[in-house]
């Protein structure tokens, strides 16, 4: 699903941008950007992608962060930083700091993966494990603020930062400078607005695309309402773009400056996520993955070239299992049969031969002999298969009732 979108002024200029990226030369990493030929051939126009999750710390949130501490007073740094995140602002915040030789406070959730929680520790913030949700570690981190006098360093809703991450605009146009469409995931819009201030100003004819997860949108209603709206509970497995409000200064950019925002599904996002690791070799988390999910959704609306932002590669290896688990099955890798056997030794045997002929990996076998559908002499089993891909599938199924067996479903 797609929203155009139009507005009034915005905050930043070009400059702003240009002077974000001197102070972030030794600091940022000029991230490579990779073609994909499998995306190019499925949009019918060459599509590369800018590898983000390749920065320092595993995401473009260093380059935001590191502005906005890098122009507080000296007074300011001396009271030190704190800031509230489920990951890859922590991080980006902890180095930032470390760099600058600030002292910094993050706050996250309880539930905050732990490997999340250990590099934001190692790069030298001290961390709080506070409330079960962002918002409520960001409430405990706003208190701090007021109580100790730190500074706060809000994830996206400040000019410093948005010109931070507007620099990947400006590498992207250095690296791909016949560019005709970028697309960039959105929570709260200050890596979209940053790549649009600095883009635009350069390429007006450069088509913009926001991409957010269908279960935590709120730029479309924001968008429709003229100013930033909450949305309630939302839920997606893209943490990264898990935002429930755009913040006041990156939606007036959004506003006027990006062309389209569009909305993926979770599937959508688990199947890119599988492509990027299986096609490109690249660990993306799932807010990373979402220009690629947008791709796969609707490849053939977008004019080339085109460049997609992978934004970030810091997904908890529990949560990257039940992703490749649910993108498989979304691509078709996953075939759950149940067959009518009958009930003698050997039979179960020669059924695995049978799939072992066919390369179908038998994952998961379930044995039936209580329905009272089956005859005497009869047992259902269920099968949970790994195929290659919906024709395989189909040529399994094909190939059981060619030889006789009684395929249910």
């Amino acid at each position: 699903m797609s929203f155009h979108v139009a507005g009034p002024a915005h905050p930043l200029i070009l400059d702003d941008v240009r002077g974000a990226q001197k102070m972030l030369a030794g600091v940022a990493k000029l991230t490579p950007m990779e073609g994909s030929r499998y995306l190019s051939d499925l949009v019918g126009a060459p599509v590369h992608l800018k590898c983000e999750n390749l920065q320092r710390t595993g995401s473009f949130k260093l380059r935001g962060a590191y502005v906005r501490i890098s122009g507080l007073r000296p007074e300011e740094r001396a009271a030190g930083v704190v800031a509230a995140s489920a990951g890859n602002h922590a991080q980006g915040v902890a180095l930032a700091s470390a760099l600058l030789g600030v002292r910094s406070t993050v706050f996250m959730p309880v539930g905050a993966p732990l490997p999340k929680v250990a590099a934001t520790r190692e790069y030298g913030a001290d961390v709080r494990l506070c409330g079960q949700v962002v918002d409520e570690s960001l409430a405990a981190a706003r208190e701090y603020a007021r109580d100790t006098g730190a500074v706060f360093i809000h994830p996206f809703d400040h000019p410093d930062i948005i010109a931070g991450q507007g620099t990947v605009g400006l590498e992207i146009l250095e690296q791909c400078p016949e560019v005709r469409t970028i697309i960039v995931g959105m929570g709260g819009g200050g890596l979209a607005a940053g790549i649009a201030v600095a883009v635009k100003a350069l390429r007006p004819d450069v088509r913009i695309i926001g991409v957010q997860a269908e279960g935590a949108a709120a730029y479309p209603p924001s968008l429709a309402a003229g100013r930033p709206v909450a949305i309630e509970a939302p839920v997606t497995m893209a943490d990264g773009i898990k935002v429930g409000c755009p913040g006041d200064v990156p939606f007036a950019i959004v506003e006027e400056l990006v062309d389209e925002v569009r909305t993926v599904s979770e599937g959508a996002l688990s199947s890119a996520l599988l492509l990027c690791l299986e096609r490109a070799k690249l660990v993306v988390e799932p807010a990373g993955a979402s220009t690629v999910a947008a791709l796969l959704s609707e490849p053939r609306s977008v004019h080339g070239p085109v460049v997609a932002v992978l934004s970030g590669g810091n997904v908890d290896p529990l949560l990257m299992q039940r992703i490749l688990r649910h993108g498989m099955a979304a691509a078709g890798r996953y075939l759950s049969l149940r067959l009518r056997l009958a009930d003698r030794p050997g039979v179960l045997a020669s059924l695995l031969g049978v799939l072992s002929g066919l390369d179908a990996n038998v994952l998961d076998v379930a044995h039936v002999r209580t329905d009272p559908r089956l005859g005497l002499t009869e047992v259902e089993v269920e099968l949970q298969l790994e195929t290659k891909g919906r024709e395989h599938c189909a040529e399994v199924e094909r190939a059981l009732r060619d030889v006789g067996y009684r395929v249910m479903g």
